[in-house]
């Protein structure tokens, strides 16, 4: 068992802390659906078909729970609207389970060609150095080696923040002047990992707006100078999204999977909204596994999407 491959009490009770204000926003609008109401009929349905939309769940994922349920009850019948959390649990369960990939048992990541090479991307704001600072220490816990290049090479403030977690957690941080060609960050980076044998390579990018081709044909170049150094890389492209705005984290996962080949999430900020919804439309409709939440600025606070958890978080064990 590796070390991080249970979900302790500590980390329940910070998922539970990270989701209440979406579980008290969810519920709270659900106790109004069914107030003074003993079935669930169209109105009902009406009326929770709004509830998901404005948790920022998104229309068409709203739309996939409804019809489920619709089905349901016209399967049994009559449904009493005591009954409706449990169900309305049980078809989000469904969905999660049926578009996302099997959860990561932990942080220590199969490294069997070494080095695994993460490109992180997203926009400016969402939390994506924090993030990167955070993976860094959670994968040295794990026992692997971990080098961090600082490939958004347009912000200062990105540069000295990765700097200042590389020696918060105590992994070199490859970097260049400003305004340095960000791909030559990434090779003399994957350089430096291979030279030493280390485990695990997370490459910071840029965060400018994602609707820019310039930036989207700037990741590409930088994946392929990689490949000049490790052919297989990146192993994982991770795309960082902030939680707390909503709907458009929809377009930004929209934008940055039709521009490059995303292969994982991590979904930040979730703590301080009510938004918390938006972690199942966007499982729904992108198809791209979540590996990542983030539940606080604590270095902890990073913790791997565990579908089960979070549903029991969310409703309640």
């Amino acid at each position: 068992m590796g070390i991080f491959s249970f979900f302790s009490k500590d980390k329940k009770e910070t998922l539970d802390q990270g989701l209440l204000k979406t579980k008290e926003s969810v519920f709270g609008k659900m106790a109004r659906v069914v107030a003074g109401k003993s079935k669930v009929d169209d109105e009902v349905l009406d009326n929770l078909e709004e509830v998901l939309i404005t948790s920022d769940v998104g229309v068409e994922t709203t739309l996939k729970i409804i019809e489920r349920i619709e089905k349901r009850a016209a399967r049994d019948k009559y449904m009493n609207t005591k009954e409706l959390n449990t169900i309305l649990r049980d078809e989000i369960a469904a969905l999660l389970t049926e578009n996302n990939s099997d959860d990561m048992e932990n942080f220590d990541l199969n490294t069997e060609k070494k080095p695994y090479v993460i490109m992180v991307v997203g926009v400016n704001g969402v939390g994506k150095t924090t993030t990167i600072g955070k993976l860094a220490y959670k994968f040295k816990k794990a026992g692997k080696s971990v080098y961090v290049g600082a490939a958004d090479t347009f912000r200062a403030a990105a540069v000295e923040q990765l700097s200042i977690w590389g020696d918060r957690v105590g992994v070199p941080v490859i970097k260049q002047k400003m305004g340095s060609d960000p791909a030559s960050v990434a090779f003399d980076t994957l350089s430096s990992a291979v030279a030493n044998n280390a485990d695990i390579v997370l490459i910071d990018t840029a965060g400018r707006l994602h609707n820019k081709v310039g930036l989207m044909n700037e990741l590409a170049k930088i994946k392929n100078v990689m490949k000049k150094v490790v052919p297989s890389a990146p192993n994982e492209v991770l795309l960082v999204l902030d939680g707390s705005t909503g709907q458009n984290a929809f377009e930004q996962a929209k934008q940055f999977t039709l521009s490059t080949e995303v292969t994982a999430m991590a979904i930040t900020k979730l703590d301080g909204t009510a938004k918390g919804g938006v972690v199942i439309g966007i499982s729904d409709q992108f198809k791209i596994p979540i590996k990542y939440i983030g539940l606080g600025e604590g270095i902890d606070d990073l913790q791997i999407f565990r579908k089960k958890e979070f549903i029991d978080s969310l409703f309640g064990n």
